[in-house]
């Protein structure tokens, strides 16, 4: 494929913007060469200022469960941005939307809109913190629950160490109140516990992870840390930016069949606009401003458009449950399709999927952990990315991310997709 008309605005865009993006993985930095600029898009595709059509399979991250440009979502945003873009007034729709979440999530009473998932999950801890009068908070090594300080923390030398910045501009400080366990390792969490026993506010999770490619926790390990939790007196936060109405209309709550504390929200939720949101019972929502002494607050919070653009998918989504089963029958068709694909070209390769989320890694160990995932082979990886690229199909840039399916998606381009594949496998050695 030709991508002039995107390299050109890449060096543009590289004079006035940050490494010429505006969110690091858009960067191609892990696959190399420059990144596509999309002009447009609608349903299952991507269109790119070069004119070529690409299969889309991250869904702008997943907010696009019902594909790029859906009528009723399109159609409630242009209808409500003409009655004005923002007040910093509250609205009826943040009532609407507020009520139909409430209504469609197991175990939550109230929830507080915000304008991103970073933002939510910042104001969680926040919450959970201020609520139990604890200051540290335990996460999981390759779970990425946004940009904020507390986040920012790589793993110490061992399970009980503290962790350290891995960004500059993280103080030590922040650091040492947030302790990092490894994901699906529940003994590695009850260290943790026992080495800082009354000194644990939450502990914050991808209840199913995105962010180290999709990793499926293993057998007991949620119903584990719910044990502990209410053991040890510790809030257990689901970060559900990516699996909050895509797993289920409950998320990963109703999936895993496991009840946290507090979940945070963003992707479907805004059907495509910038939301994020975060919910827990009457007792902990009781904490936050203006009805108790937790500070949270935003201008935007609540912006008409963004909220007419939830309430629009979730309708749909609540009205049409079966979306849930439909995503997962065609995530799994193209997954039995580009496994074997693999296997015949004798190509080592790891497969996690779980609903509509799926990834590959080119590695012959299980992925069950940042540092399982870590393992695959970066080599292979941008072979098979560019490859697939080259056949029209987009796929996430990087071996640390989900795909991401949407439901406009039909069985001629899963077919297609896996096509592609079969016509690059051979380049793959």
């Amino acid at each position: 494929m030709i991508y002039r008309r995107s390299s050109a605005l890449f060096a543009e865009a590289q004079h006035y913007i940050p490494g010429g993006v505006n969110s690091p993985v858009r960067a191609f930095k892990a696959v190399g060469g420059n990144p596509v600029f999309v002009k447009e898009a609608k349903g299952a595709y991507l269109y790119d200022e070069d004119g070529n059509r690409l299969i889309d399979y991250i869904a702008s991250w997943g907010p696009l469960i019902l594909g790029h440009a859906y009528a009723p979502v399109i159609d409630a945003v242009i209808e409500k941005a003409k009655k004005g873009t923002s007040f910093g007034m509250p609205t009826e729709i943040e009532t609407q939307l507020a009520k139909l979440a409430v209504t469609m999530v197991p175990n939550i009473d109230k929830i507080r809109f915000v304008n991103s998932g970073t933002e939510a999950c910042m104001s969680a801890v926040r919450l959970a913190r201020g609520f139990t009068g604890k200051d540290k908070i335990i996460k999981f090594a390759g779970c990425y629950h946004g940009h904020s300080d507390s986040f920012l923390i790589q793993a110490g030398s061992g399970a009980v160490t503290f962790g350290s910045p891995n960004s500059p501009g993280v103080t030590q400080g922040t650091a040492k109140d947030t302790l990092l366990a490894v994901y699906n390792n529940l003994e590695s969490v009850k260290a943790l516990a026992a080495a800082n026993k009354g000194e644990i506010a939450a502990i914050i999770i991808e209840p199913v992870a995105g962010n180290m490619g999709c990793i499926i926790p293993e057998e007991n390990f949620i119903k584990g840390l719910r044990e502990l939790c209410d053991q040890e007196d510790i809030l257990l936060i689901f970060d559900e930016v990516m699996t909050g109405f895509r797993l289920a209309k409950g998320g990963a709550q109703e999936v895993l069949g496991v009840d946290a504390d507090i979940v945070t929200f963003g992707k479907v939720i805004g059907g495509g606009l910038p939301v994020g949101a975060f919910a827990a019972r009457e007792e902990i929502m009781g904490h936050l401003a203006p009805d108790g002494p937790v500070y949270q607050a935003g201008t935007l919070s609540g912006n008409p458009l963004a909220m007419s653009a939830g309430l629009a998918m979730l309708t749909e989504l609540n009205n049409n449950p079966e979306v849930f089963r439909s995503l997962a029958d065609k995530t799994k068709y193209l997954g039995k399709g580009m496994a074997q694909v693999l296997t015949d070209n004798s190509i080592p390769f790891q497969m996690n999927r779980f609903g509509s989320m799926i990834s590959i890694h080119f590695t012959e160990e299980p992925v069950v952990d940042f540092e399982s995932s870590a393992k695959g082979n970066n080599a292979i990886f941008k072979k098979y990315f560019h490859g697939m690229l080259d056949q029209g199909i987009y796929l996430p840039p990087s071996a640390f991310e989900s795909y991401f399916l949407n439901d406009a998606l039909s069985y001629e381009d899963l077919d297609e997709t896996i096509a592609a594949l079969s016509n690059i496998a051979k380049d793959l050695h």
